[in-house]
């Protein structure tokens, strides 16, 4: 019976659509976050000048904002994705359980 389940999920289109959607999305959004990272990393690396720029008068130099952008917009990826996966995905999720619901 699990695999006839299995079977039946794995052959659903709203199964096929939705892990098409969340893979796309996750590596999407993946790429995006590793991009800035990997930026600000190669900046402090080959070009340290830019970053050591000070920010008026104080010591703060324009790496630490930038830093701290980074990590905020990381943080907002990530609820970009749950308030998703909690939507849209989890739509889809709830009928492919309804579509397979005579073999539970």
């Amino acid at each position: 019976m699990k695999d006839e389940l299995v079977e039946r999920i794995e052959n659903n289109p709203k199964y096929q659509e939705l892990v098409s959607k969340k893979n796309s999305f996750g590596i999407k959004l993946g790429v995006f976050v590793l991009v800035m990272f990997y930026a600000y990393i190669l900046t402090i690396a080959f070009n340290k000048e830019i970053l050591a720029t000070k920010i008026g008068e104080g010591v703060t130099t324009i790496a630490f904002p930038i830093a701290l952008a980074i990590l905020i917009i990381s943080f907002l990826t990530t609820v970009i994705y749950v308030k998703r996966a909690n939507g849209e995905f989890e739509d889809l999720n709830n009928e492919i359980k309804e579509d397979v619901k005579d073999l539970m």
